[in-house]
């Protein structure tokens, strides 16, 4: 039986999942770019908000702490006409790896996304963190290398 739960995040939330993704960020060698703000994540993750954000939340049973996370949203795909996922971060406490937290949020984003009638979930992984990749291809995951992520940043503009 796990020792976790998994649920949809609330605003209240946002302290902890602030504390979470600068700890994705630091283990992701970013914390230097990694400036979230309590206030705009917890108006992103209101009901009425447009655009909206969405996140799970993984607790340990034992202590009650907020350990791990994915927050996602919705995109489109031109090609199925239809709508799809984006899985933006997931993201375990380096502590708690191993328990089956990682899997079963993202078994739930998968059954989120197909009770909504999403065509695919898309997601980025860095290509030095092998172990996510070993991961994510271990649920069956394919690898888009024929892509290049593409970003405009207004301070380099």
């Amino acid at each position: 039986m796990p020792q976790h739960s998994i649920r949809f995040a609330t605003p209240d939330d946002a302290p902890d999942l602030v504390r979470l993704i600068n700890e994705l960020a630091s283990y992701e060698k970013l914390r230097h770019e990694s400036f979230p703000d309590e206030q705009s994540l917890r108006g992103h993750l209101q009901d009425g908000a447009n655009p909206k954000i969405e996140a799970l939340v993984a607790h340990d049973l034992d202590s009650g702490r907020c350990v791990g996370f994915a927050l996602f949203f919705h995109n489109y795909s031109t090609f199925l006409t239809n709508f799809g996922m984006f899985l933006e971060d997931l993201f375990v406490e380096p502590e708690f790896r191993g328990r089956g937290i990682g899997l079963s949020l993202f078994k739930r984003l998968a059954e989120i996304a197909a009770e909504r009638g999403c065509k695919r979930l898309d997601w980025n992984v860095l290509d030095w963190n092998v172990s996510a990749i070993a991961f994510y291809k271990q649920l069956g995951a394919v690898a888009l290398s024929d892509w290049t992520t593409m970003r405009l940043d207004p301070k380099g503009a």
